[in-house]
């Protein structure tokens, strides 16, 4: 074989090979858009669940704010 029959068949095989992968690709993406079709048409979606209802009591708060005073102060006298 020739050098220039070679690079001939070297890039006709890269471009067989590149056919391939796109078209395994393009594959791919129809079975997962039809699965998403599927799977969103057949399986119904849960019911949406309630916000958790806020705690109660002034006290909590209270005490949460006076932790997180007593963090930011504790740091800022770390720090200098």
């Amino acid at each position: 074989m020739t050098p220039s029959q070679l690079l001939l068949e070297g890039v006709e095989l890269m471009l067989f090979g590149i056919g391939f992968v796109f078209a395994f690709l393009v594959l791919l993406i129809l079975c997962i858009r039809l699965m998403s079709y599927l799977t969103g048409r057949f399986v119904s979606a849960p019911a949406p669940q309630a916000a958790p209802a806020p705690h109660a009591g002034a006290e909590t708060d209270a005490d949460i704010l006076a932790a997180i005073q007593a963090a930011i102060h504790q740091h800022r006298a770390r720090r200098g």
